[in-house]
Formats: structure tokens, sequence, C-alpha cells
């Protein structure tokens, strides 16, 4: 037990790099809840809409994160050897993903975004009316898909920057953003300060320009420091990348896209599954992932952070060092969500409370949070786990450990239980949910057998 528990000096570096994500995090989502609120205030079937769009967009932007994570985990041990060529390289591959990926990810909204949206609509339960939830969504999908542009450059930009040790200015960007967000959308959503009620319209446009503002200033900072960010330093004079670089990156990196793409892909099926249940359940899931994104802000930041930390080590070859980071991080987090976890049980009821919608959400909700107020723990160590494996270069095994398993485990489970049963939705969501214990069992094997232990960058 001694062993899994770090002095000052670790929690220190720890909390350095995962505070400014945890900030970034905890506002961007503070703000989201917000966003529910103003948007659920206006009506259920406007937030309803809002809700599927986003959940669509959401298999967009883990695609982005997934393309540029394959070079993201070179950018770390690149960083970690000393080697800013290698990092610069790796930027530049970032670049190229993700404008093929919002290409793709453009023309497939304008084309199929209705019948995307229309896989979330069912009847059922006391509230919702799908035409009206239909016009809602494509509304705001035709003004969110300029934001794509902006969203996907930041990523390149804003991951390179975490994986080269600086965190706080995406953080600071992060804040404005939101900032910038919460006061658009209140002028536009309810047409204040003589502005037109533009409803689900305002709060698109108020996101797109808050990515516009969050990726200028990520942009500006980096280019008017290269001393900091000298892989930055003729970063568009050429745009040569090494043969060899792009084949370890796609081989690494090409598992990654996929996993993320499959598991985003999942996450929007398992909502499927569940929104057969009828319009209630789907604002009733948006209420309770809001409200978790707001309080998994912890274990998601220590993720990113084991990905920087681990990959730096792998990177210089400090291989137990990187294991006993590894080790210490993982417990610290187990333990920190025990009792975030247990204050967010505590709390689920009240949180529907502050939502314009019926007694039905509202008792759908408050049983969902609950589930997701278990799981935390779990889920947190399953988030650090993957990380880890991750950064050792390991992709396939977490291709795997991730979206292999939602597909061939968790969503079948939700789609009979959710078509062929009475069981409650509550109940259905909490069976999918535990069906994690499974991976957890898997993932700690992984962790004791060491496999992930590689240092990638080696030849350059």
């Amino acid at each position: 037990m001694r062993r899994l528990v770090g002095d000052r000096k670790f929690y220190r570096m720890l909390l350095g790099i995962a505070f400014p994500i945890m900030v970034q995090n905890g506002i961007t989502n503070f703000v989201s809840l917000l966003d529910n609120i103003m948007i659920g205030a206006v009506g259920t079937d406007q937030m309803s809409g809002v809700s599927i769009i986003n959940q669509l967009i959401f298999v967009f932007n883990l695609c982005i994160f997934g393309a540029i994570s394959g070079a993201g985990i070179f950018s770390a041990q690149f960083y970690g050897q000393g080697n800013h060529e290698g990092v610069k390289h790796s930027f530049r591959f970032k670049l190229a993903i993700s404008a093929a990926i919002t290409v793709i990810g453009i023309t497939v909204f304008i084309l199929f975004g209705e019948q995307l949206a229309s896989f979330y609509m069912h009847e059922g339960g006391e509230t919702g009316d799908i035409e009206a939830t239909m016009g809602y969504s494509m509304d705001y999908l035709g003004i969110m898909l300029i934001g794509l542009v902006p969203f996907a450059i930041e990523q390149c930009y804003s991951g390179t920057l975490r994986e080269t040790n600086e965190t706080v200015v995406p953080m600071k960007a992060g804040i404005v953003a939101v900032c910038v967000n919460l006061v658009l959308n209140y002028i536009l959503i309810y047409g204040k300060l003589g502005a037109p009620v533009l409803g689900v319209r305002g709060a698109a446009i108020a996101t797109v320009i808050a990515r516009m503002v969050e990726c200028s200033i990520i942009i500006i900072w980096t280019h008017t420091h290269k001393e900091r960010n000298k892989f930055i330093i003729g970063a568009y004079k050429e745009f040569r990348i090494p043969v060899i670089l792009v084949k370890k990156i796609l081989i690494k990196g090409t598992p990654l896209l996929l996993n993320e793409c499959l598991w985003a892909a999942g996450m929007a099926m398992l909502t499927q599954s569940y929104s057969v249940r009828g319009l209630s359940v789907v604002a009733a899931l948006n209420i309770s992932s809001t409200i978790g994104n707001l309080f998994n802000i912890m274990f998601i930041a220590v993720g990113s952070a084991v990905a920087i930390i681990v990959g730096q080590r792998l990177g210089a070859g400090k291989f137990d060092e990187a294991i006993d980071a590894a080790d210490k991080i993982i417990f610290a987090t187990f333990v920190a969500n025990v009792f975030i976890g247990g204050v967010l049980f505590v709390l689920a009821p009240f949180f529907p409370l502050i939502y314009n919608t019926s007694e039905e959400v509202r008792g759908i909700a408050t049983g969902l949070i609950r589930v997701v107020a278990c799981m935390m723990p779990i889920q947190a160590v399953l988030h650090s786990t993957y990380f880890t494996i991750r950064s050792g270069g390991k992709t396939f095994i977490t291709f795997l450990f991730d979206s292999t398993y939602v597909w061939f485990v968790t969503i079948p489970i939700a789609f009979v239980l959710s078509r062929y049963t009475i069981i409650g939705i509550v109940a259905v969501y909490l069976i999918c949910q535990l069906a994690d214990l499974i991976k957890l069992v898997i993932g700690i094997i992984m962790l004791k057998k060491k496999i992930w232990l590689s240092n990638i960058v080696t030849e350059f």
C-alpha cells in the first residue's frame, strides 16, 4: 500500500499538469450545465434537440481526438527525449489528418444529419414532440457545422502544447471561451440587449464564436512564444514529414483513431438504445450526462496527466519511474473519486430540479445520476489504465480494451434489455455500467503484466 502513495513533490508535479486541465474542463462543463438550463428553460423539446445533435458532434470530436492521439504519443516521447524536430513533425501530422476528418465530418452531417438525428426520436413516456424536436435539431446543426473547423485546429495546437508541458495556456484560452459562450448564450437565446430571441440557434452561434475565440488565442500565443514552443519554428515553412515517422504514427495511431471513432459511435448507439423508451429518456440522459461530466473532471484530467507523465518517462527510457508514477496516479484517482462519487450520490435529487422539465424526466435523471455516482471510482481507474497502456504505444491493445469491449459486450446488453424486456430504464443503465467490471479486471491484469512498457522513439 505504501508504494501506491506518493510524496508531496510527486503530487505537486501531478497537480501541476492535471490542475490546469481540470480547471479548463470544470469551467467548460459548468458552462455546459448553464447552457442546458438556459435551453431547457425555453422548452424540453429544444433541450432534447440540442442534446441529440451534441451526441452526434461528440462522435466527430472524438474522431479528431483519436486521429491526433497517435501523433500525441510520439510528441510526448519526443519531448521527453529533447527532440523538438520530432515534435514538429508530429504536429504537422495532426494538422493533416484533422483536415481530412473535418472535411469528411462536415460532408456526412450535411448529407445525412436529419437521418442520423431521427434514430434518437421515438414515442414513449409523457414528454416530447418528435416533429418539433427534429426542427430544433436541424436549426442547431446547421450553425454548429461552422465550429468544427476551429475545434479541429485548436485540438492540434492545445494537444501539442500539453504534450510539451504547457497546460496553463489552453486552460486560460478555455476560460475565456466559456465566458464568451455564457454571455452570448444569455444574449442570443433570450434576446437580451436588443438582440433577437434566437433560442437554439442563439446557443449554436454562441458556441461557434466561443470556439473561434479559443482557437485564436492558442494560435496567437503559440506563434508569439516560439522560444518556448520550438516545435512551431518553421512548422509551416515546409510540410515535410519523414516517411518512417508517418508509417509509425499510422501503425500506432490507426487503432487509436478507430478506437475513438468506434467508442464515440458506441456511446451514440447506447444512447439510441436507451432512447427507444421515449424522448423523456433522451432529456433525462442529457441532464445526467451534463451533471456527470461536471463531476468527472478530476479523473478526465488525471487521464491526460498519465499520458504526459508516463509518456515522457518512457521516452527518456526511465521505465521504473514510469511504473511507479502510473501506480501512484491510478491509486490517487480511485481514492479521490470514491469521495467525489459519494457527494454526487447524495446531491443527485437536487440537480434535476434546476431544469424546467417534467417530473417524469426529473425522476429518471435522478436515478441515472446516482448510477453515474456509484460507478465513478471504477471509471476513474479504467480511464487512467487506458491512458497508461496507450502511453507506451500499445494502441491495438487499447482498441480491444476500449471500443471493442463496448461493441461486443455493452451495446448488445443495452440493445436486448431496452427492446425486449420491461426492466426500467435506470436498471437497464445500471446493468450496462456494471458490465465494465469485467473490463476493470482485464485492465488490472494488463497493468500488472507491464505490457505497456515501451520506448517508441529510439530510432529518431
